[in-house]
């Protein structure tokens, strides 16, 4: 049993022919030194149809990949209006440019984002503010089939998947976004390659409101690392004295998916990250001096949580009244953790939190037949694949079929769904800040890069406004370089609508 197989595979949306209608992409575990599949394996592109269907143009589109996939990030680094591909795997990652007619070209060599290694999760944010996206890469343990360890019981010969402890941690990457297609590796004197990582999940946000985008990070086995970007290209681990790095009585805990959002409606970036049974998630709310209480059994997400793994995780309005709920994928590590413990599964449900604005409410049950379903969940994307401002839910299970899953609750309430296009700031506007106000209701979303586990999301945001039937105005404040904040009234609801920073509203 080799580590690599029972830790999934991620998923993403991506409107990658600018149809206005997000397409779906979905990594797989093909060839490497110790799987040679028969028939060989390949990622696959699904165009969505606009009908509720879809279709694989994959080889059309040149992004087989074929590699042993782990994750996906899409963000377009070109600045040209496509968004393009970044797929993690194990052994070497690939990043596809989008050439704007449904094709892609594998330009790793030439960008030099190949990442040897064992990538997991990544993510596109602009670190520095010169208006392009640079690239982090989680890199998780010093694996290969020679250095396979043997986890199990010894006695009858029968292997488990080994708990990361048993392998050397191994520095995660930092590409600089030249502007010309190339990218150089600025790991070391950024500050980031300093710190040997476990590393799953990333995700960008500006966690001090100092218009700087910051990365929280989730090993497992090990300290969780909360870079703060001090500017200047440097970033300092601040995990330990923030509150984020260890469990509450300072063990190290095994982080999987990560979120930020400002799911309080305080103004300040919160965190979440999940982990395996026995440890419970955690979420954390920001006390606007660089640290952060663990709010998970306040919440009641502790007592859900503690004999689940959880994977995939998101904070979204999923029923569209303005506050931000959250949906958590889960499934254990281990196929055989049910021959040793009791009480914990391999497969396991998903479950969905609905925030009442004091607590997370467990509403699992009330949802849907899927969350009755145990599954091997691990990659999760949000996106709203049919354009009815309801964000739907996308699953990688190991071992198994995707799981899609369409959002009925959203429509019942109004909403603004708003696609930003940065101009002088990156282009896909991540650090920006929306607030907008509808009568006595004033909400805000930031743009935030990544989060999940493995996966990327639809980038357009919708805005919640509940049974209100106007939005008074909306306020754009545009990342750095610009840091602009424009005001737009007269705006449409139930529909989606398209901001260019400096040319205003499009629809």
């Amino acid at each position: 049993m080799y580590l690599p197989e029972t830790t999934g595979a991620g998923c993403a949306f991506i409107d990658y022919d600018n149809d206005g209608w997000m397409d779906i992409y979905l990594v797989n575990s093909g060839a490497c030194d110790f799987f040679t599949p028969q028939p060989p394996l390949r990622n696959a592109l699904y165009k969505n149809n606009r009908d509720g269907t879809f279709t694989d143009v994959t080889s059309k589109a040149g992004v087989q990949a074929g590699g042993y996939g782990m994750g996906v990030a899409v963000g377009d680094y070109y600045g040209d209006g496509w968004p393009d591909l970044y797929v993690t795997q194990y052994g070497r990652s690939i990043l596809y440019h989008n050439n704007g007619n449904g094709t892609f070209t594998d330009v790793t060599d030439k960008a030099g984002v190949g990442a040897p290694g064992w990538a997991s999760s990544a993510v596109w944010f602009d670190y520095d503010n010169d208006g392009r996206l640079d690239l982090f890469v989680c890199r998780f343990v010093d694996f290969d089939k020679s250095k396979n360890k043997f986890c199990g019981n010894r006695e009858t010969g029968e292997r488990y998947y080994c708990i990361p402890r048993v392998y050397e941690p191994m520095p995660n990457w930092l590409f600089h976004n030249n502007g010309d297609g190339t990218f150089t590796d600025v790991s070391k004197e950024s500050g980031i390659g300093q710190f040997p990582s476990k590393a799953w999940g990333v995700v960008a946000s500006d966690i001090n409101n100092d218009g700087w985008v910051d990365l929280f990070v989730a090993n497992d086995t090990t300290s969780n690392y909360l870079f703060a970007n001090r500017g200047k290209g440097q970033f300092e681990d601040i995990g330990l004295l923030a509150g984020v790095a260890y469990s509450a009585d300072g063990h190290p805990r095994s982080g999987m998916g990560v979120d930020s959002a400002d799911y309080d409606r305080d103004g300040w970036m919160d965190l979440f990250v999940a982990n395996v049974d026995q440890e419970m998630y955690s979420i954390y709310r920001n006390r606007h001096d660089e640290s952060f209480d663990d709010m998970a059994v306040q919440t009641g997400i502790g007592v859900s949580t503690r004999l689940l793994s959880g994977w995939g995780v998101k904070f979204f309005d999923y029923d569209n009244d303005g506050d931000l709920d959250l949906f958590l994928a889960n499934g254990h590590p281990d196929d055989r953790i049910e021959k040793r413990l009791e009480h914990v599964k391999y497969k396991e449900p998903p479950l969905l939190f609905r925030n009442t604005g004091k607590s997370f409410e467990n509403v699992s049950q009330a949802s849907g037949p899927i969350f009755s379903q145990s599954l091997a969940a691990r990659g999760m994307a949000l996106g709203d694949f049919n354009n009815d401002g309801a964000l739907d839910i996308l699953i990688s299970v190991n071992n198994g079929a995707p799981v899609l899953l369409r959002n009925n609750a959203g429509t019942q309430n109004h909403w603004l769904g708003v696609q930003l296009v940065g101009r002088k700031c990156n282009r896909d506007a991540v650090g920006a800040l929306v607030t907008y106000q509808a009568g006595d209701f004033k909400r805000s979303r930031c743009r935030i890069g990544g989060g999940s586990y493995l996966s990327s999301h639809d980038p357009r945001l919708v805005l919640g406004i509940g049974k209100r039937t106007k939005i008074d105005w909306l306020e754009v404040k545009w990342p750095q370089p610009s840091g602009a904040v424009e005001r737009f009234t007269d705006l449409p609801v139930d529909r989606y609508i398209t901001i260019a920073e400096g040319e205003g509203v499009k629809t």
